[in-house]
Order: structure tokens, then C-alpha cells, then sequence
């Protein structure tokens, strides 16, 4: 059963890994276009309402996999001079405190998102609506939670490997 579970949130993972290495491209290409079309006096319109965007959803699909892959800095000096199965309890409390936390900041992004949509508000130069925005956010901390919760049930393991 893990193993499924394991292989299908990996398949998530490296998908919204991907769409995060898109939203960097278009970063670079949009900046670099903007700056060299504003130099012959046609600078793109709405460029900065497109890298916000690109940056919010790169952010927010990298966050998966820099989690699967324990790619977060953290502060191991002090954790390692507790005995080991202090250490277990201390690491468990802290991912179910992680994973309380992103299935909160996950339903507030839905909920903010919602009421984007109703608002109708969009970015400012060319009014793209941002509610789907926040949907994908919350989405992809819904995805955070299901590798913490694999990183819950087998401690001291990688989900995958980066």
C-alpha cells in the first residue's frame, strides 16, 4: 500500500516540480524580452503582472519536492544530542505540527481564492484573474501534505531522491 502511495505522490511531486522549472523560463524569457524590447522603446505590457504570477506558482511548486527530498535547511547540532527515541518524538510532534499547518494554510488559500473569483479581481495592468492562482497553491501544499505524512510513517527516509 505505501509503496502505491509512495510511487503516485513522487508522480505529483515531479510534476509540479516541472511546472516550477516552467514558471522560472518564463521568468527569464519574460524579463529578458521586457528589457531588451523597452531598450528599442517597446517594453512588454503587463511583464510584471506575468512574473508575479510565474513567481508565486514556481514558489509554491517547488515546496513538494524541496520537501520529499529534505531539502530544507535545518538545525541538526542541538537535535542530535538528544537520545534517539526523543529524537523520533520530537521529529513525529514536529511533521504532524507541519502537516496541521499546511492543511490550514491550504484551506485558507482555497478559501482566498474563492473570494478572488467572486470579487473578480485580477492583476493590475492586464486584469488575469488570480483566483486560480490560489487554488494551485493550496493544491500543491495539499501535495506538502501527503509527503509529510509519508515522511510521518517512515521516519528517517527520503520519499525520493533528488
Amino acid at each position: 500500500m505505501w509503496e502505491t502511495y509512495r510511487k503516485i505522490v513522487t508522480v505529483l511531486v515531479r510534476c509540479l516540480a516541472w511546472a516550477a522549472g516552467v514558471g522560472l523560463v518564463v521568468m527569464i524569457v519574460a524579463t529578458c524580452l521586457d528589457v531588451v524590447l523597452r531598450r528599442f522603446g517597446h517594453p512588454i505590457v503587463g511583464v510584471v503582472d506575468l512574473v508575479q504570477i510565474a513567481a508565486c506558482l514556481s514558489g509554491a511548486c517547488a515546496l513538494p519536492y524541496t520537501t520529499a527530498v529534505k531539502g530544507h535547511v535545518a538545525v541538526e547540532y542541538f537535535f542530535q544530542k538528544f537520545p534517539r527515541r526523543s529524537r523520533v518524538w520530537i521529529d513525529g510532534c514536529m511533521r504532524l505540527m507541519a502537516i496541521l499547518l499546511f492543511l490550514f494554510l491550504a484551506y485558507r488559500s482555497w478559501v482566498y481564492g474563492s473570494y478572488l473569483l467572486r470579487k473578480e479581481i485580477g492583476t493590475l495592468t492586464l486584469q488575469i484573474p488570480l483566483f486560480w492562482v490560489l487554488w494551485l497553491v493550496s493544491v500543491t501544499f495539499l501535495v506538502v501534505v501527503l509527503v509529510k505524512v509519508y515522511n510521518l510513517t517512515h521516519p528517517g527516509k527520503e520519499m525520493m531522491k533528488p
